[in-house]
């Protein structure tokens, strides 16, 4: 049996001023994509949909072709050559002829050339092998299109974020592709749109609604009949038709009834998600407010530091990871012990590698990306004097629970320490998902005061539990929590929060 294993993830912010080469493909190593041999090698192990994937295909002793692995963190939309190759890559694999299709995807995919980047893969596979059995595992933050619906056999979504079952997800996608080959189940899927847009700080699957909703996912698993019940938050930073909540049903039609148990499980997900709408907003506060609250927090920590989470500037999101406005206002408000990091300022770690450690340097520090679909053209930097402390390459193992056993690469990397904060300066864009990027240049975040990181939900598992309290601050960014400060232009309208005038006909579909 011939299985065609392949990872193509990107979670596109329309918003985003930074670029999205192929090169991003490659998670940070200016490389790209892996290909063939190599993609094999990285993604064995790995703790991601196609490192299951490849699990299970193995111990069947299958014939493995894994034309491509390539993630890219969020940005703007993928270029369009970009994009085209790795369809083109792909879709040359499953050409080549095969029994099976498995492939780790995103689902909130935007590229120069396709408003829907899984869909129309998806399409052109589908054109290239019609019978073919397809799985996709995708992310929890996929805006779920019919096209995708309508071209795949078996669609699995994350259950939880921070994501950390992204392996697990892959895992039961797999196994319902083999059962599916060995003719034990007849797949059929349900799909129904909730008109929510959801804001991502409102999407902690440890939490209030969206807490509810994926407990409840689990539960119509247990349903005879129901292979795979997900719910799909959505990405609103994405501004395509299909952006915002979803659920996808996966039924056995080898049962009766099955296609109406998977249509009317996926109508009652949605309703239940529609009835809940309100705790899919994050209501921000003021920066200041968040400053004041954060002294009061340091008071009481016992030693722990105290999180500033730059919410507006999340990398995983898309953010810029240059945005300096927080550390600003916790320097004006007098914070002293402040860890900040990863911020990315490709010159001034240049000028602070020319200078070498120990000497003492003035730098301009960030926002040096401007942002005009926010409405921020020319953002001015912070000046900041400081002594070098480190310099290297930027690069560490992943530890986990996210992403565990992956290298990452910072790029050069720098440390300027003020004395009333240590800023690591990055030479690319990092989410803070890790104690690695830290530890790599010799700093222990166990003794600062405060720590800010550029982040909503990816530190989570590995800082939260170390500190005092976790304080939101809204910076600008094109991660924004704030609706207001983004022109949507393709999301099919009305639709909540955006519209007062939004509905949801219980039982009907969009």
């Amino acid at each position: 049996m011939r299985v065609v294993i392949a990872r193509m993830q990107h979670e596109t912010n329309t918003f985003s001023p930074v670029p999205t080469p192929l090169a991003a493909f490659g998670t940070g190593n200016g490389k790209g994509p892996y290909y063939g041999a190599d993609a094999r090698r990285a993604m064995t192990g790995a703790r991601v949909a196609m490192g299951a994937f490849l699990a299970q295909a193995e111990a069947r002793g299958c014939d493995i072709d894994t034309p491509l692995a390539g993630m890219a963190y969020p940005s703007a939309p993928v270029e369009a050559s970009a994009y085209t190759h790795m369809c083109d890559t792909i879709c040359a694999a499953v050409a080549r002829g095969c029994d099976a299709v498995l492939l780790d995807l995103h689902g909130a995919m935007v590229a120069e050339n396709s408003p829907d980047g899984e869909g129309d893969l998806l399409e052109r596979i589908r054109a290239i092998a019609p019978v073919i059995p397809l799985a996709v595992a995708l992310d929890l933050h996929g805006n779920i299109s019919r096209k995708i619906v309508d071209n795949a056999d078996i669609i699995v979504g994350y259950k939880t974020y921070p994501h950390i079952d992204m392996y697990e997800t892959g895992a039961h996608a797999g196994r319902l592709l083999f059962d599916m080959l060995d003719g034990k189940i007849e797949p059929v899927i349900g799909y129904a749109h909730a008109r929510v847009l959801a804001q991502t700080l409102a999407m902690n699957t440890n939490l209030g609604a969206m807490k509810a909703a994926l407990e409840g996912a689990k539960w119509r698993e247990r349903d005879p009949g129901i292979l795979a019940c997900s719910v799909f938050g959505g990405f609103p930073q994405a501004d395509t038709p299909d952006a915002g909540m979803s659920v996808v049903v996966v039924a056995d039609a080898k049962r009766r009834g099955g296609a109406t148990l998977a249509r009317r499980t996926a109508e009652w997900g949605a309703d239940f998600l529609w009835s809940r709408r309100a705790g899919f907003v994050f209501r921000q506060e003021p920066l200041a407010q968040s400053i004041g609250r954060a002294r009061k927090a340091a008071h009481k920590a016992g030693g722990k530091p105290v999180i500033l989470m730059d919410h507006g500037d999340n990398v995983m999101s898309g953010g810029t990871c240059d945005t300096i406005d927080v550390l600003r206002a916790a320097l004006d408000a007098g914070f002293e012990g402040v860890v900040v990091g990863p911020t990315c300022d490709p010159q001034a770690v240049a000028q602070m590698a020319a200078a070498g450690v120990g000497a003492e340097v003035t730098v301009k520090l960030g926002n040096k990306t401007a942002m005009p679909r926010i409405g921020v053209p020319d953002p001015v930097p912070l000046e900041l004097t400081g002594r070098v402390r480190v310099i290297g390459d930027g690069e560490y193992v992943v530890t986990g629970p996210i992403f565990t056993g992956d290298r990452l690469f910072m790029g050069r990397t720098a440390v300027l320490d003020t004395g009333r904060a240590q800023v690591v300066v990055t030479s690319q864009p990092q989410e803070p998902l890790d104690i690695g990027c830290f530890e790599s240049v010799g700093i222990d975040v166990r003794a600062a005061r405060f720590l800010l990181l550029k982040s909503r939900m990816y530190f989570r598992p590995v800082f939260e539990p170390m500190a005092a309290a976790v304080i939101p601050c809204a910076g600008p960014g094109v991660t924004s929590s704030d609706n207001r400060i983004f022109r949507f232009e393709h999301v099919r309208r009305p639709i909540y929060p955006l519209d007062a005038r939004a509905r949801r006909t219980p039982g009907a579909s969009a």
